[in-house]
């Protein structure tokens, strides 16, 4: 059992150990990689510290791995890790040992990798803490993903790199003697070259490493001293180191990062300081002896990375607590909370809030400071700003000037340059007006008007005389701080003046009044007179101006007719318009647009004809159709109506008619089967239909032409004769609505057993029948009998419903049993 558990253990380092041997992946190629063997070397890198897919990337980057290789890698790492982490993840997922021991006090753990981190950091933070984190300037730059911090692996080996255990060093001879050497570096510093013998190069740079390798290979390839052999000395991988994060860290511990890393790699790695951490004294410390300090406001001010070296194994970074931080909002460009050393000043703090924004009041800020008792406010002038030193704690408000001008005046009205001018000086009122460029010709000089603000805001006005003040026969007015001077115009004072057209032109409308203005002038602005208008007999309408008592017989207008020739010369006394007239054009008595009505059916020359006369009747329409054919319907024919004003909207002698001549004929909807088993009764819809059928009887119409039957056809009507129609349609509430071939002599009551007769909440009395033409006719009543109307071909018979009627419910008859008992007492009453 012993020999077989020590076979198993030595396969799994024969095969650890050939994974590790695997650093040049130039022939791989990422499609022909399973997840398997992508995970293989993603474990590789996290063992060494490289945990994100840019990081993982890069280092097979610099193995080898082809550009063309490079983002089809990067995709399959983060599908990876994505797969990996939303199957593996459970619902409650325990803290693990690493983020375990970073939460309290050991610090002996390796990295981090990005999930722990950022489950790590929302365990830990409070949301108040949180709030005061994102204030905090500086904090993002670590909580940016965008900013990763990683060293480029693809760089030239740096000349102050420092050498030690676990490197691997290339050594290349190339000249007259050809040899390539990879020696790793032992883990006392040393490497044991082949001829040479062994070179302690632990602890030096690797220019210092170079040199002191290229002497002891002098003495054993003689042509390095000529010159005609060369020696070159490369770092062949990139080791990994363990440096150890203390004090107000997000996330303290020990952390295995790339040899190349710097101070930054580092803070980035373990999520920057914390709330409470410093960010301008972090300080890193080699062989118990702080060799560096990192302010990280030279980074997020300047974009310098000071100080920014390069990390070495067991080095330790610690982040002490703060020792002042102030507060800054308002106006300024970046409001936050800033950490500030003894040395700075409030000018430094406006400097780090990028100064102050455009509406910043400037003048002095307020600082609201913590006492040992209490807090206080105290005013710090804009001379004090350099020399004043923040306390901790303060808080820095700055606010914006006030919204008002300090020397404005406005002059608004009948000036050239209307608008806001600067109170310079005395500025006088006729001052202000010459620097308007003076008043326009329509002013009105009679009076002006200045609103002022008094001393307690209030308005006051002052008028004065322009025409005065300009002329300097009235005192000068000094202008103060925000008047409004108005200087109204001629036309600001009165009604607008128009006059208007209407009638037979072209363009109707109205129009602006001008002086001299004659009625051929307005005819032309409107655009002449249309083909149908009369010249003559144009009439004006004109205000009349009376004294303030009006009567009922008082005069509101006056009318004037006017007389024009064809060339538009008017042929009376010049007449001249006055504002506000109203012009009437007429149309001529004998002018009319051609009119049509069409003809459909059983016709010998259906189609659209013109109407010839005003007393253009059907039975000319007929005539000049060629008659009805053999097949014609007569009785059926009917006539359409649309209506002038429908058929041609834009005919002005059209007249609308339509409400006095349609008519609305109730159409009923069988909405429910007959079959109703519940005693409900069914509900129908009644709605109103309009119709355009005019019922006319054609028959007597061509029998009697030109007769009161016969008549007068519009523009837009419709004639159509059918052929002859054959089938009754029975509708409503019958049994089996349908359409029942016309038999002559067959009874209105037999149609509709033909339709299986009424139902049960057939209304009999409402029946009625819709002829062909267009007439209906509805079902008369003598004493208990129903007297149903005649039918005809094409006929449609409607059976309406019963009315729905309310049921009585009990406490109805309670209600009618309590009347009748009360009148039966009162009669009683009165009887005795």
């Amino acid at each position: 059992m012993i020999r077989k558990t020590l076979v198993v253990f030595i396969l799994l380092l024969i095969t650890t150990a050939f994974a590790f041997a695997q650093n040049n992946y130039s022939n791989y190629k990422v499609d022909d990689l399973t997840d398997a063997q992508i995970m293989q070397i993603v474990k590789q890198a996290e063992s060494i510290g490289y945990t994100s897919p840019e990081q993982i990337s890069q280092l097979a980057k610099a193995r080898g791995l082809k550009d063309e290789e490079i983002e089809k890698f990067k995709q399959r790492v983060e599908k990876i890790k994505k797969q990996g982490a939303s199957s593996e993840r459970p619902q409650t997922q325990p803290k693990s040992s690493v983020t375990r021991q970073i939460e309290g006090t050991d610090l002996n753990n390796d990295v981090l990798n990005e999930n722990e981190k950022s489950q790590s950091k929302k365990n830990d933070l409070s949301d108040q803490t949180r709030d005061i984190g994102l204030k905090i300037f500086g904090s993002e730059l670590f909580k940016n993903k965008n900013l990763t911090f990683e060293p480029n692996l693809r760089i030239a080996t740096p000349k102050n790199y420092v050498i030690g255990p676990d490197d691997k060093l290339l050594i290349d001879l190339t000249g007259d003697n050809e040899r390539s050497y990879e020696l790793q570096v032992g883990t006392e510093g040393y490497i044991n070259l082949e001829y040479v013998g062994r070179i302690a190069v632990g602890g030096l740079t690797i220019e210092q490493a170079t040199a002191k390798i290229k002497s002891a290979m002098a003495r054993t390839y003689p042509a390095l001293k000529s010159g005609r052999t060369s020696v070159a000395i490369n770092l062949g991988n990139i080791r990994s180191i363990k440096v150890m994060i203390t004090g107000q860290s997000v996330k303290p511990g020990t952390y295995t990062i790339s040899s190349l890393s710097s101070v930054y790699n580092a803070l980035y790695a373990s999520g920057g300081p914390s709330d409470k951490g410093s960010f301008r004294n972090i300080q890193v410390i080699r062989g118990n002896k702080v060799i560096t300090t990192i302010d990280t406001y030279s980074v997020l001010l300047d974009g310098i990375f000071a100080n920014n070296i390069r990390l070495q194994d067991q080095d330790v970074i610690n982040i002490p607590f703060y020792e002042k931080r102030v507060e800054i909002e308002g106006e300024v460009k970046r409001e936050a909370i800033f950490e500030v050393k003894n040395n700075e000043t409030f000018a430094d703090v406006l400097s780090f809030a990028g100064g102050f924004t455009t509406k910043a009041y400037t003048a002095s800020i307020k600082a609201f400071q913590n006492t040992d008792r209490e807090r206080k406010i105290i005013d710090i002038k804009s001379s004090d700003f350099s020399g004043y030193k923040p306390k901790n704690g303060d808080k820095y408000l700055i606010e914006a000037i006030l919204d008002r001008f300090a020397n404005r005046v406005e002059i608004v009205g009948a000036v050239f340059r209307p608008g806001f001018y600067a109170l310079e000086g005395n500025l006088t009122l006729k001052g202000l007006i010459e620097k308007a460029n003076g008043l326009t010709e329509d002013a009105f000089l009679n009076r002006g008007y200045i609103n002022r603000l008094n001393p307690d805001n209030t308005q006051s006005l002052i008028s004065f005389d322009v025409a005065k003040i300009m002329s300097g026969t009235q005192q000068d007015i000094t202008l103060q701080r925000e008047d409004k001077i108005t200087i109204n115009s001629l036309f600001d004072l009165r009604e607008e003046r128009t006059v208007s057209i209407q009638g037979e032109v072209r363009a109707p409308g109205t129009f602006p009044y001008a002086d001299n203005l004659s009625v051929v002038d307005v005819i032309q602005m409107a655009g002449g007179l249309t083909e149908g208008a009369t010249p003559k007999h144009i009439e004006v309408s004109r205000r009349v101006k009376g004294d303030s008592t009006i009567t009922d017989k008082s005069k509101i207008a006056d009318v004037f007719i006017v007389n024009v020739s064809e060339d538009l010369k008017v042929l009376d006394k010049e007449f001249k318009i006055m504002p506000f007239d109203i012009i009437s054009v007429r149309a001529s008595e004998i002018y009319s647009a051609q009119k049509q009505v069409r003809i459909e059916g059983e016709v010998t020359y259906p189609g659209t004809y013109t109407i010839t006369s005003k007393e253009y009747r059907i039975s000319d329409l007929i005539k000049n159709a060629g008659g009805v054919t053999s097949l014609a319907y007569v009785d059926g024919a009917s006539l359409k109506r649309p209506g002038a004003a429908k058929v041609n909207p834009k005919d002005k002698n059209a007249i609308d008619d339509s409400e006095e001549e349609q008519k609305k004929i109730l159409n009923l909807e069988r909405i429910q089967d007959s079959g109703i088993k519940d005693g409900k009764e069914k509900k129908v819809d009644e709605k109103l239909i309009q119709s355009d059928l005019v019922g006319i009887n054609l028959e007597k119409i061509l029998q009697n032409p030109r007769s009161r039957i016969d008549l007068i056809l519009e523009e837009g009507d419709i004639i159509r004769v059918p052929k002859q129609l054959q089938i009754v349609k029975v509708t409503g509430e019958v049994l089996n609505p349908n359409s029942i071939v016309y038999t002559p002599g067959k009874s209105f009551r037999e149609y509709i057993s033909g339709a299986g007769g009424f139902t049960g909440n057939a209304k009999k009395s409402g029946a009625y029948i819709k002829y062909a033409n267009g007439a209906a006719e509805s079902t008369k009543k003598f004493l208990f009998f129903n007297n149903y109307p005649k039918v005809k071909p094409g006929a449609e018979i409607l059976v309406p419903i019963k009315p729905e009627r309310e049921k009585i419910t009990a406490q109805a008859w309670i209600g009618i049993g309590t009347g009748i008992a009360s009148l039966a007492a009162i009669i009683v009453s009165l009887l005795k």
